[in-house]
């Protein structure tokens, strides 16, 4: 396995897909271009119900192009405010592409339920964890330890269904050299 940062001169990928796996698939189908190898590569945000969706795609430049995590958390508590709780629903959501260089892919969606809480909490995580409230833990993702986060995360959702793809396409070779079959 090979990071990006071992290639020099990595093309730039501008982001413009209306959907994660749009993104995702852009990402991973450049970089399987220019390296000529398999390629994992993902997308994230978050979706809030209330908000038909958004921030979306635009989850990390919700409050402009340079906006940080605070700005972008603003924008969404100030376009929240006087919502009640039923209505701000929302999810994380996380679509991973494992992309071949013959232009074959599988893709690979995590989502994670929660509810946008009224005002920030927590100094763990990063982006929305502050304000991303987890009803059963009565916490926000922030005030989980990193190891409960990327247990239950929509990230994790998403690599566990890469790790069952994986795991069926081994045992599929396993099966087919125990018959003898010809691959």
């Amino acid at each position: 396995m090979t990071s990006l940062s071992e290639y020099a001169a990595v093309p730039d990928i501008i982001e413009d897909g209306k959907s994660f796996l749009e993104n995702a698939l852009k990402k991973a189908r450049t970089i399987s271009e220019f390296t000529e190898e398999i390629v994992l590569a993902d997308d994230s945000g978050l979706e809030v119900d209330f908000l038909k969706g958004s921030p979306g795609v635009y989850s990390s430049r919700y409050a402009g192009e340079a906006a940080t995590d605070e700005e972008n958390i603003k924008k969404l508590l100030t376009e929240l405010e006087n919502v009640p709780r039923e209505k701000r629903g929302a999810s994380f959501v996380c679509v991973l592409v494992l992309y071949f260089p013959d232009g074959q892919y599988e893709s690979f969606e995590g989502r994670w339920r929660g509810v946008i809480h009224d005002k920030a909490s927590g100094t763990g995580g990063f982006g929305y964890d502050p304000v991303f409230y987890l009803p059963d833990r009565e916490i926000t993702v922030a005030q989980m330890s990193a190891d409960e986060k990327n247990g239950i995360s929509h990230r994790a959702r998403a690599f566990e269904k890469l790790k069952q793809y994986l795991q069926q396409k081994m045992q599929f070779f396993d099966d087919t050299r125990v018959r003898g079959d010809i691959i």
